[in-house]
């Protein structure tokens, strides 16, 4: 089944009290990798942004009194995530949004309804139990590179749980783009390879690198909750 990842951000924290969408972002993610076929827009709520949440998104009344309405976007929306396994954290919010906007343009479908949802903070909650699983611990935990997100955005927070994710379900991300994998001849991640006429290379480490590979099986040993020794 095709993967995305979906987040948003709000006008406040209660869909129920009024609150409205003011960005999706949504990535793709096929065989286990970042495709960077994403979809993602600013909307115009229609509502007065709650100042306390300004500082978190950065995103003012003025900078999307221009953007399209939801119901301008819902057909190109609906298209991209219908029939694919939705991944959010703490889903039940993101989706009580993206629902109260089909609500109020009177469609009786749920998010729900268009696809198979998956939440990824519960799944941090099973492999983490009793620590923090918020998206910003999460990065921490598995040394994510988050320096390009000074605020919160949905495109950017989508990405960052995206690459979360992979790591905390395991499995290759994979090495290949689609460019590689077109000019080599390869049709998937797991095509085999000849290697009967490679020539075999016998390395011997010095002390500084066995020294880097534990620190580093020390830092995946944590990261995993599993004693590793390769």
């Amino acid at each position: 089944m095709r993967q995305v990842v979906l987040d948003t951000e709000t006008t406040g924290i209660s869909a129920e009290s009024g609150h409205r969408v003011i960005e999706i972002g949504v990535v793709e993610i096929l065989d286990r990798r970042l495709t960077g076929n994403d979809f993602q827009t600013y909307l115009n709520p229609e509502r007065k942004i709650d100042p306390a949440t300004i500082p978190i998104h950065g995103i003012t009344d003025d900078f999307v009194s221009d953007k399209p309405k939801f119901s301008e976007v819902i057909t190109e929306f609906i298209e991209f995530v219908e029939g694919a396994e939705v991944i959010m954290h703490n889903a039940p919010f993101d989706s009580s949004f993206i629902n109260k906007e089909l609500e109020l343009l009177g469609y009786k479908d749920r998010l729900e309804d268009l696809c198979q949802i998956t939440d990824s903070l519960n799944i941090a909650r099973e492999k983490h139990p009793g620590q923090r699983n918020s998206l910003d611990a999460l990065i921490s935990r598995y040394e994510v590179d988050g320096s390009s997100r000074d605020l919160h955005g949905a495109l950017i927070d989508a990405k960052l749980l995206a690459r979360v994710y992979l790591l905390m379900t395991g499995g290759q991300v994979g090495f290949f783009s689609k460019d590689e994998k077109k000019e080599n001849g390869i049709d998937s991640a797991t095509q085999r390879f000849d290697y009967s006429e490679r020539e075999v290379i016998h390395v011997i480490p010095s002390k500084d690198q066995k020294e880097s590979h534990k620190v580093y099986l020390d830092k995946l040993s944590k990261a995993s909750n599993k004693k590793l020794n390769w």
